[in-house]
């Protein structure tokens, strides 16, 4: 399942966990263990964001990935079930069977 990880750091944790050197590790370990298809940072609303794109092979790794966020980073996070172009065509092939039950 392809997911986003959209994150916000607050910003007086994330100076905390940047002096302290803690960022750089647990974004090094979220990155060797998610292997994100795309990863994005920018500043949003004032504050440390981004997203990143993962394909898990198992939905419980959710947990795992919203708990070092939050333990990791203090962060703010959403997980949202996500498709690329060929998974949107693969599904829009099948609609006309959908359609058919409610005509």
């Amino acid at each position: 399942m392809r997911v986003m990880v959209k994150f916000q750091i607050p910003t007086e944790y994330g100076n905390d966990i940047i002096r302290s050197g803690k960022m750089n590790q647990v974004f090094d370990r979220l990155m060797q263990e998610l292997k994100p298809e795309a990863a994005y940072f920018y500043p949003e609303v004032g504050l440390r964001a981004g997203h990143l794109i993962c394909d898990l092979a198992d939905e419980s790794k959710i947990v795992h990935i919203a708990e070092a966020f939050w333990f990791g980073l203090g962060a703010d996070v959403e997980i949202v079930p996500v498709m690329n172009a060929d998974d949107l065509q693969k599904g829009l092939g099948g609609i006309g069977e959908i359609l058919k039950n409610y005509d």
